[in-house]
């Protein structure tokens, strides 16, 4: 999609530090951390949100599946996946992604 700034960053028309990439997924620091790792992982494929994406179970899967390639690359076992789902509950870029957060205790219920 011309206008998305994930997009443009799995393009690499925009820079970012990729911490992992396959071929479904690019994961890349977020900005402003809120753990020890903070990493967004973004298919590919443009998906505005996560309800968006269940619509194809084949790029949800692999979506799913870079998260967990990312995770064992990076040696996690324990981390939190969260995913924004709609403006109202703090998403902004709308291109689904998955904030993988780790190295840190993390309370519950969140928010």
């Amino acid at each position: 999609m011309a206008d998305c700034l994930f997009c443009a960053i799995v393009a690499g028309d925009i820079p970012a530090t990729k911490v992992y990439e396959d071929e479904h997924v690019v994961a890349f620091n977020d900005l402003n951390p809120q753990a020890p790792t903070h990493v967004l992982v973004v298919p590919r494929e443009h998906f505005v949100d996560l309800a968006d994406l269940g619509r194809d179970p084949a790029a949800a899967g692999g979506f799913v599946a870079g998260i967990r390639g990312f995770a064992a690359q990076a040696g996690l076992t324990d981390f939190r996946t969260v995913f924004n789902t709609g403006a109202g509950v703090g998403q902004s870029v709308f291109h689904v992604h998955a904030h993988v957060l780790a190295g840190r205790s993390f309370d519950w219920p969140p928010g």
